[in-house]
């Protein structure tokens, strides 16, 4: 009787061990259609955990606002996306692929851009371009590079010296650099920094174009709240490295009862407000769960 059970517990360790694999192969072939996959993603340094436990999906051809206090976990999280740093637990996974391990095999789906990133500084706005199309694997780069110049205004500072540009010509050039390669997914940092008003107006206009017309993903990380209102579907909060709100810009002003993100924005960093409005359900399928 004692071999009966002994086999018994046996074959249903088999079975389980079947069906968890049957999950995450499922999984797996899931998350290929999926620009983003985050699960229980977390980095710690030393005895600090920068980003803890979060786990969120992105889909195809929408725009999320990643927004949080200095400290939050934003540039840590998006470090983590483009597989700059290794997380200390979870995964990250952008087109299906393992960013930890095999992020070489879709990085030339995505681009990232960030005025606090600079270009080098020697060599000219074409050169520089020149050569990340080359690490992008551009095809016809000198097409591709006039057609980006032309679309974003920045012909007149092609022969010009990176470093020898002002603030906003920076940013201009930053953001041409990363739609290069007419990325499916683009990580922006601060997108309109340094911009005038209506160039970054114009910016946001020929970026919501894109993400229209190219059915792309856009994840935005941006301090201006009236920005994030005007190109973003979804916004995901976060606070000492984890997820505190994750709703559409409409439906978060609605539940605290403000009148803008910047007033939601500006209480849920300094923790003086609570929901006006019953929690709602989380969505499985948003937060990744």
């Amino acid at each position: 009787m004692g071999h009966n059970f002994d086999k018994a517990r046996a074959q249903r360790k088999v079975m389980n061990e079947s069906a968890d694999n049957m999950r995450e192969e499922q999984a797996d072939r899931d998350s290929v259609n999926l620009p983003v996959m985050v699960r229980s993603l977390t980095k710690r340094y030393g005895s600090i955990t920068a980003v803890n436990q979060i786990s969120f999906t992105i889909e195809p051809g929408s725009t999320v606002a990643l927004l949080g206090g200095n400290g939050a976990g934003k540039t840590t999280t998006i470090a983590m996306l483009l597989g700059l740093i290794t997380p200390s637990a979870g995964e990250v996974r952008v087109f299906g692929a393992d960013m930890s391990r095999n992020r070489y095999d879709v990085a030339q789906r995505l681009n990232f851009q960030s005025p606090y990133v600079d270009l080098p500084a020697r060599l000219t706005v074409k050169q520089n371009l020149t050569v990340y199309a080359g690490l992008y694997g551009v095809a016809n780069a000198a097409e591709r590079i006039a057609y980006v110049a032309e679309h974003l205004q920045i012909e007149t500072l092609l022969n010009r010296l990176t470093g020898k540009l002002s603030a906003g010509q920076k940013t201009r050039v930053g953001l041409a650099k990363a739609l290069l390669n007419a990325p499916e997914l683009l990580l922006l940092d601060e997108p309109t920094a340094s911009l005038d008003p209506d160039t970054a107006d114009w910016i946001r206009h020929k970026l919501k174009n894109y993400v229209q017309s190219r059915n792309a993903t856009l994840l935005l990380a941006s301090h201006n709240m009236a920005e994030v209102e005007r190109l973003s579907d979804r916004v995901i909060l976060l606070q000492a490295g984890r997820i505190i709100e994750d709703e559409t810009p409409k439906a978060l002003v609605a539940s605290y009862g403000r009148e803008t993100l910047e007033d939601v924005f500006l209480d849920l960093v300094r923790g003086e407000v609570k929901r006006t409005t019953a929690e709602s359900t989380p969505d499985p399928l948003r937060n990744g769960s």
